[in-house]
Order: structure tokens, then C-alpha cells, then sequence
């Protein structure tokens, strides 16, 4: 079977020009694209309707075909079911690079994943490019994956102590600043 990425990148670089182009006809075009959108997505919901749960599973597999049904909202399996095996996937070659992956969850349409590496900031880049799209070939509908900020990546024993500043050192200064020298 054929990689679809390139014909969804097509597709999503021809909306973008549609989408920016001015006036009527343009609007007619993005018109006529949400209407097929729709019929399409209404199609598919009935091949589900139709299909055992054996045949939907197989078909949510399906790289293309699970994308189409996640972005009409009839995916079978829950977008966290499906972000948690992206990581699940991606988390082994992490690992070979020396770091360590967890889903920290899901919410409002963004996944948040716990990612700490070692060594150069541009492996760490990489490594955070593969599995944000890792989770977005398998969810779609998410608008984004973060990456949680790195205090949260440590577990409790190893993260930085907060600095501690004592009341009585604020209020010395704070009484002598007033005072002329």
C-alpha cells in the first residue's frame, strides 16, 4: 500500500491556498470541500454501522482509513487509547537514545507527554519531533503535543529545591532600605 502522508500533506498545502485566496469563488471552493467532507465522513460512519467489530478494528488500524474516521470523529478506539500506543511505539527508540517517555495525558485536544533526554539539545529536538508526530499520525484530531515542563519530568527525589528565603532577611532589608546612610 502507498505511504498517504504525502497526499494528506497535498491536500492539507492545497486548503491552506484555498483557504487564503480572496473571494467568492474560493468561498464556493471551501464550501464545496466541507460538504463533500461531510457526506464522506457520513459514508464512512455507516460502513462502521455495517462492519463487525472485528472488520472496525481493522479498519481503524488502516494508517489512511483511521485517520479519515478520527477526523469525522467516528475513530472506534479513544483518542487517549490511541495517543498512549503512539508512545507505546516511539518509547523503545527513545530509550536507544538514552531517555525516557511517558503520556502525561490528554485534555482540551493536546497531548502532554513527559520526555527527558541526555546529551545535545538537537537530539532532544529530534527526539521530541518523532514522537509528536508519532502521536499525531495515530490522534489526528489533537491540535498538539507538549512536551511537560522539565521540573515535572523529574521524579520527586530529583527535582530542584525551591531557594529559601527566610521572613526575617526580607524584613531587615526591607526596614533598612528606607533608612539614609
Amino acid at each position: 500500500m502507498a505511504d498517504p502522508l504525502p497526499l494528506l500533506t497535498r491536500a492539507d498545502d492545497l486548503l491552506g491556498q484555498l483557504e487564503a485566496a480572496p473571494g467568492p469563488t474560493a468561498r464556493t471552493a471551501l464550501e464545496a470541500v466541507r460538504v463533500l467532507t461531510e457526506l464522506y465522513g457520513e459514508a464512512l460512519t455507516r460502513v462502521l454501522d455495517a462492519a463487525g467489530p472485528a472488520l472496525a478494528e481493522r479498519l481503524a488500524d488502516d494508517e489512511l482509513v483511521g485517520h479519515l474516521l478520527a477526523l469525522h470523529g467516528i475513530h472506534p478506539e479513544p483518542v487517549e487509547r490511541r495517543v498512549a500506543r503512539a508512545v507505546e511505539a516511539v518509547r523503545p527508540a527513545v530509550r536507544d537514545r538514552g531517555g525516557e517517555l511517558r503520556l502525561a495525558g490528554v485534555a482540551d485536544g493536546v497531548a502532554t507527554v513527559r520526555l527527558r533526554t541526555s546529551g545535545c539539545p538537537s537530539s532532544a529536538a529530534g527526539l521530541a519531533d518523532a514522537v509528536r508526530e508519532a502521536v499525531l499520525a495515530l490522534a489526528p484530531e489533537l491540535s498538539d503535543v507538549r512536551r511537560a515542563p522539565e521540573d515535572e519530568e523529574r521524579p520527586p527525589d530529583e527535582r530542584r529545591p525551591g531557594a529559601f528565603v527566610p521572613l526575617d532577611a526580607v524584613r531587615t532589608r526591607a526596614a533598612t532600605a528606607g533608612r539614609p546612610s
